[in-house]
């Protein structure tokens, strides 16, 4: 939820765009309907049930949200709106009742006064006492329709169905093989010993997984039989697909085994065709796999356990010569999207499933699983995986890559002075080997995290650790690896070349360009012109042209007809004394 502080910078912004750009999952713009009282108050009753579906989040009332402009935006409500008043009607019409937080925030514009209303949902789904009910997705509200109020019911952890309880005695279900092999899985995980010398039963019992002497579908999942899994989770199928295009392959395999069999089956056939690359360190020789073991591992296990097995659809692994597709049925919950999934508090969709996986050390609650699959490929100087959330399936890939020798040997020198790189550097790191530059906002999105918080962890990399170099200022400010870094993380083979001194090179080769081409009376460069002479991208070049201002270049023009050309020498600044 927004705070008060980030509301008011969010307001300034007014100036330059229209309050529905800056509308989000947490925070909404509405204008107070001042001509009626009743309509006023249905909306906030509307909003209130809208982001407490949501997940909670602020509205703001009294701000247009298609006007440009702090006083034509913001017209503020009535100064007769009583606070108490408006609680008292959102308690009243909402079902479950909502008791959200009304605050008063005065501004110099349209009546001097905004309505904060803080919005917390923790009994979804909410409806009017109507029995209308809205969800926030994204900017818009939308219907609360059935498969809604179905997902908020497993977000929720109120249908649960792996908790439910199935017929026959649990012993006539279980098979030992599965058992035993889920054990073995465990142990490599460092799970409890007292639990894994535990009999079957009482196992299953330890788990929570025995309810009243019967089993539950998810203890059926861990250790049951095949043919207890296809009459208790008949949806629950995977597959694995050896890929020779995107329609065809030459090689499947299908099971429906209890998970740590599926796991196991599944790791076999994908390492079948993963490559070994070994790596000289000193006097050691490391083996790694294009797909790392941790990466694979996590990925298979999160495809598994977070399965919608109410949905006819297979766990799909896709293994194409080059790269690597993970597919579960169920997409995601809870608020949870690609762009904010490494800093996304857990949410489960199989709670008691999930909860004894946790127990065996298989999967963390603390969603680390995700971060583990990013720091795998990340310390190996490989690409991060990608993760797609369409048509109801989660999708994560990975490209097939060799390890980067120099960058695990850098990890590992760092990791022997006691520095253990978090996701957010090794990201900053892998992106700024392969792009000359960033800005802030650029490695924010990739670290998914904030611009402020992105930025204090920029430069503690620059200052305390000397990895990057800080260029620019303000919302212009742009970031680059170190030169010495940049020569080190490289590897043999690689151009040696300080950026510094390629910048330096770009600068001067636009220059004389430019000086050339209004020489011969030729119209200047556009922007496009410049990027294929530098090889830089867009806002590159507006940077470079902008410290080229000093040489006497400048931009004419609009739109498509902006060019920029060479002006001639700036005028030398004579001292004060000479100047009358």
């Amino acid at each position: 939820m927004l705070s008060r502080q980030a509301i008011i910078d969010l307001l300034q912004r007014l100036e330059k765009v229209v309050a529905d750009d800056l509308e989000g999952q947490e925070i909404d713009f509405k204008e107070w309907d001042a001509r009626s009282k009743a309509k006023a108050l249905d909306l906030l009753v509307e909003m209130a049930v809208c982001m407490a579906n949501g997940g909670g989040g602020t509205v703001v009332f009294g701000v247009r949200d298609k006007v440009i402009g702090r006083a034509q935006a913001i017209v503020g409500i009535p100064p007769e709106i009583d606070i108490n008043i408006l609680a008292r009607t959102v308690y009243d019409e909402t079902d479950p009742k909502l008791t959200p937080e009304f605050e008063e925030l005065t501004v110099p514009e349209g009546t001097g006064r905004l309505l904060l209303m803080h919005v917390r949902g923790m009994l979804k789904p909410y409806t009017t006492t109507a029995g209308l009910g809205k969800i926030r997705v994204g900017r818009d509200c939308m219907p609360l329709t059935g498969s809604q109020r179905a997902t908020i019911l497993v977000e929720t952890g109120e249908s649960d169905l792996t908790a439910q309880t199935v017929d026959g005695p649990p012993e006539t279900l279980i098979s030992p093989a599965a058992m035993e092999i889920l054990r073995e899985v465990a142990r490599q995980e460092s799970a409890p010993g007292d639990l894994l010398t535990k009999t079957d039963l009482d196992l299953l019992a330890a788990l929570e997984l025995i309810v009243d002497g019967r089993l539950t579908r998810a203890g059926v999942f861990l250790g049951g039989s095949e043919k207890a899994i296809e009459r208790h989770l008949p949806n629950y199928l995977w597959t694995h697909l050896r890929m020779v295009s995107d329609t065809d392959y030459q090689d499947r395999a299908d099971g429906r085994q209890a998970l740590a069999q599926a796991l196991t089956r599944l790791e076999d056939r994908i390492n079948a065709d993963n490559p070994i690359t070994t790596v000289e360190h000193g006097l050691y020789h490391f083996e790694y796999r294009a797909y790392p073991a941790r990466a694979l591992r996590e990925a298979l296990m999160n495809a598994l356990c977070h399965a919608d097995f109410t949905l006819a659809s297979p766990v799909l692994v896709k293994q194409f010569p080059n790269r690597l597709e993970i597919a579960n049925p169920g997409g995601f919950i809870g608020g949870i999207t690609p762009g904010n999934i490494l800093n996304h508090a857990p949410v489960a969709r199989n709670p008691a499933l999930v909860a004894a996986l946790a127990r065996l050390r298989l999967v963390n609650r603390s969603n680390l699983g995700v971060g583990r699959m990013f720091e795998a490929m990340l310390i190996e100087g490989k690409e991060p995986p990608t993760i797609e959330n369409r048509g109801g399936i989660v999708r994560v890939g990975f490209l097939r890559q060799e390890v980067s020798a120099p960058f695990r040997a850098f990890i590992a020198d760092e990791g022997k002075s006691g520095r253990v790189l978090p996701i957010t550097q090794l990201l900053v790191l892998r992106y700024l080997l392969a792009h000359a530059e960033a800005d802030t906002a650029t490695l924010a999105a990739l670290a998914q995290r904030e611009e402020g918080a992105m930025l204090s962890a920029l430069d503690e990399m620059g200052r305390a650790y000397g990895y990057i170099e800080r260029g620019g200022a303000g919302r212009g400010t742009w970031w680059r690896i170190a030169p010495h870094l940049h020569r080190q993380l490289a590897g043999p083979g690689h151009p040696e070349r300080d950026q510094r001194i390629e910048w330096e090179a770009a600068k001067t080769r636009v220059l004389s360009v430019l000086m050339e081409r209004a020489r011969r009376g030729e119209p200047g460069l556009t922007n496009g012109e410049v990027r294929a002479i530098t090889r830089q991208d867009r806002q590159q070049v507006n940077r470079l042209i902008h410290e080229l201002e000093t040489e006497g270049v400048r931009l004419t023009g609009h739109a498509r007809g902006a060019r920029y050309v060479y002006a001639g020498p700036p005028a030398r600044q004579l001292p004060d004394d000479m100047s009358a």
